[in-house]
Parts: C-alpha cells; structure tokens; sequence
C-alpha cells in the first residue's frame, strides 16, 4: 500500500481503503463558527458535530482561530492538509477513523490584534466558539488578549451595523458561558465606555455541557493510521466513541440544526452539569486514590477488578443518584451505567495519575456535595467516605515526589500524616470539609472506619 499525505486529492484514495471521508463540496461551507483554541478537544468534539451537519447538507463550517507562537506547528499542519485531520474512535476491540473536514480555514495571530479582529468581526461570522481551558477565564494578562480581541471585533460589527454574536464557551466548566460573558463585558469595560451595555443587548452567551475523553494521540495512533490506509496525518486526533453536547439554545445570529446530529438543547444545563460533577467526576475522584494505592495505572484495569466496579457501581447509585434531582427522559440510572462502560474502554487508557491531579480542589466540587446531601437527607454516606479516607491515606503515605500535583496540598498532607495516628483529626482539623462533613458524628465515624481498614488492609480490604 503507498503511503499518501492526508489531503483534498488523496480522499478518493482513503474511500477505496475504507476510510470514512468527507461526502460534501468543502468549497460550499461558510465559516460562520470561529473558534478559537483549536486544539484536541475542539477538534473531536465540535467540529466533529459541525461536519455531521454538512454531511446532512447544510454550510456552516468553521475558522480556526490561534492566538500563540507555539500554535505554528498547529497552523502548519492543518494547511498542508488542506485543514483536513483524522478523528479515531477508539474501544479495545476496535477503531474507527473518519476524516474531518468542517474546518475550512485557519487564522495565526500570535502578536499582531487586526487579523484576529477582522476575522471575528466579519459579516458571515455568527458564533464565536472557545476552547481555553478552565484556566483561561482567569483575570490575567495572557487571559485578557483573547477577551480584548472579542470585545474589539463585537465593537467593530456593532459599528459596521452588522449585529452582535453568539460567544460559546466549550470549555469543561460549570456554568462556562457565565463565564465568558464576565471575561467579555470586562473587556469591554476596558475597551470603551458603553460597550459592556451594546454587548449585553446585542450578543448571548450559552452556558453549555461538553464531555468526550480525548486524549493525547501517541505515535502509535499514528502508525495506526499507516498501517490501516496507508495515511500519513501530521495532527490525527483519537477519542472514546461517547460524545456529549448539552447547550442553551440562546443563539443571537442564528444556529444550524445542531439537535439534528445528537446536540441537547437544554433550558437547564445546570441540571446536565450536576450530572456530570456527581456522576463522572465524582467517579474519578472516589476512584483515582484508592487505585493508585493498589497500584493500578489505567482506570479500565479498575474496572475490569469486579471488588473496585461494584465498589464505584455501589457509590454511585446508591449515595450519589439520590443525590440528584432526575432529568425528564434522562434517568441517572442510565448515566451512571454509560459512565461504568466508558470507564471500562481500554481503548482509551485514562491514567489514574490525572485523575489524581488536584485533590484538594477536586473534592469539595465533586464529592462533599453529595456527601452534604446524603446527611440532609438521611442516606449512606459509606461509599463516598471511604473514597475520602483513601485520598486521605494515599496524601499520608505516597512518597511527595510520586504524587500527582496538587498546588494547594500541604496543610492537608500534614493532616493526612498526623490522621496516621488519629484519623479523626483529618475530620476535626476540617481537611478542606464543609462545616456539615466535619460536624457529622456519622461522617467521622465512617471516614475513621474506611482509614483504619486501610491501614489494616489496603483498598481491597477498604472497599469489601
């Protein structure tokens, strides 16, 4: 099989070798999305429901949007393949490529605002969509030059009489869309007097819910490629088959038919989100220390051991589920059992060493609240405190050097040591608990129990 470059001329080509490729006149699209921060994410997520729409025949496509010096390689690659790219789909069985071509152009603008501006105030722009991470809405200087630049460019269409925009965050945020239009107004602020007030009637800002595994693509993704068709892609992307869109339908200038290729349109996406924060993160994090104590590397090797899956299974539906209010349709049930599967693909070996990444910020978000609940309300709080006790000991007795980073962990670390010889002291010194946690005499008496097997024991013994 001679090896070929992915581009334009070269799809012909991969539909004879099997591959999946792009059925439309790519020449048709209009770029009315630009994206900024077109990184791995955006890539097997949003672009991928925005080629979906043009296979059903309709123009929206995207412009990609790169505000740093390290984005030229990223620029490079994309237009020596005509912005086309490779999207994996990955399970242990399986894999399955599709090439992606709803990005049609791509804008670098590492120092210089008026390429950026202009491409952003454009007639045919309609949304202006976002990666940034969850670090990007803080109030930086780095931060503010991708908000300055959307402030000027919804200044300049105002000016030119063309209308606002719709500004879509796709960032993994509670409540990302709120934080967008702070970051946005606030550069307004900055930009001009009385901007912040056009912008407020003039654009929306859609809170969204966004989820896919998407992780980095290793050389062997790569030869995947070569070996199956023969392809050579200078920036393929790989992902779990799941894919999750929940967004506020609040657009100011126009949508496509995004719930046509598996988008919710939702009026409360906070309901989604506490899904998400309860369900999948939770997991993560009522997982990642007990496992990394036996230790495991990957968390599908956590759900292939049958103690640890009913241990998270258990947790799930019977302290966090009661801990949510059901959305119409969607059951809790049913996600729990997709978050189980995705979780057991081994196709897409997710590090127990991330998720162990941030404790001490992790689980006040994910796991204290349902905690806080079961005790308002009566339930067991057993699982979730054994998950605790275990990010307890782990903090105790993992030497610092081979600890995930955590910046915020050394009081909690010095608890969790001294919790070694009185492990109720970690509840009463309030490790980062909650008022209710820490003056939970059945909290305390379940964390005591959970860190004492442990000691004895280990996970298995912890979680039986």
């Amino acid at each position: 099989m001679d090896v070929i470059d992915l581009s334009t001329s070269g799809l012909p080509v991969l539909a004879d070798r099997g591959m999946a490729v792009p059925q439309y006149d790519r020449e048709t699209l209009v770029p009315r999305i630009v994206h900024i921060g077109v990184g791995g994410f955006h890539r097997s997520h949003l672009a991928m429901y925005v080629d979906r729409l043009a296979a059903g025949g309709d123009d929206w496509a995207i412009c990609g949007l790169c505000l740093l010096p390290g984005d030229a390689a990223i620029v490079d690659a994309l237009r020596a393949q005509d912005h086309l790219y490779t999207l994996t789909m990955k399970t242990a069985a399986a894999r399955s490529s599709t090439v992606i071509g709803s990005i049609v152009d791509v804008v670098h603008a590492p120092t210089d605002d008026e390429p950026a501006v202009e491409r952003l105030a454009r007639s045919d722009t309609a949304i202006v969509s976002l990666t940034v991470t969850e670090a990007g809405y803080d109030d930086t200087d780095r931060n503010r030059r991708t908000f300055d630049l959307i402030a000027a460019a919804i200044e300049r269409r105002l000016d030119r009489g063309l209308g606002g925009v719709t500004v879509l965050s796709c960032d993994n945020l509670p409540g990302n869309g709120d934080a967008a239009r702070r970051c946005v107004l606030a550069a307004c602020d900055r930009r001009s007097p009385g901007l912040a007030a056009r912008v407020e009637v003039s654009c929306t800002f859609p809170n969204s819910m966004v989820d896919r595994i998407t992780p980095v693509t290793t050389d062997d993704d790569r030869r995947a490629l070569l070996d199956d068709f023969g392809l050579r892609d200078r920036w393929p992307v790989v992902a779990e088959p799941f894919c999750q869109w929940v967004v506020e339908d609040r657009f100011a200038a126009g949508r496509p038919d995004i719930a046509s290729v598996g988008a919710i349109l939702s009026d409360d996406v906070h309901a989604w989100e506490r899904y998400k924060l309860r369900l999948l993160n939770a997991a993560h994090s009522a997982i990642a220390y007990l496992a990394a104590l036996v230790p495991y590397t990957y968390v599908d090797e956590v759900l292939a051991d049958p103690d640890f899956a009913n241990f998270l299974e258990r947790l799930l539906l019977d302290e966090a589920v009661p801990s949510l209010d059901p959305i119409d349709g969607h059951p809790p049930e049913d996600y729990v059992a997709t978050v189980l599967d995705r979780f057991a693909n081994a196709g897409v070996r997710d590090q127990i060493a991330r998720l162990c990444v941030d404790g001490t910020a992790k689980m006040p978000r994910f796991l204290f609240p349902i905690v806080s609940d079961r005790l308002a309300n009566g339930g067991s709080v057993e699982r979730c405190a054994t998950a605790v006790a275990g990010w307890a000991r782990y903090l105790a007795v993992v030497p610092e050097a081979d600890q995930a980073p955590d910046a915020a962990a050394d009081r909690v670390r010095r608890l969790a040591s001294a919790a070694r010889e009185d492990p109720g002291a970690f509840v009463d010194e309030r490790a980062g608990f909650p008022p209710d946690l820490a003056a939970s005499a059945e909290f305390r008496e379940a964390f005591v129990d959970a860190f004492r097997r442990l000691d004895a024991g280990g996970p298995r013994a912890a979680i039986g």
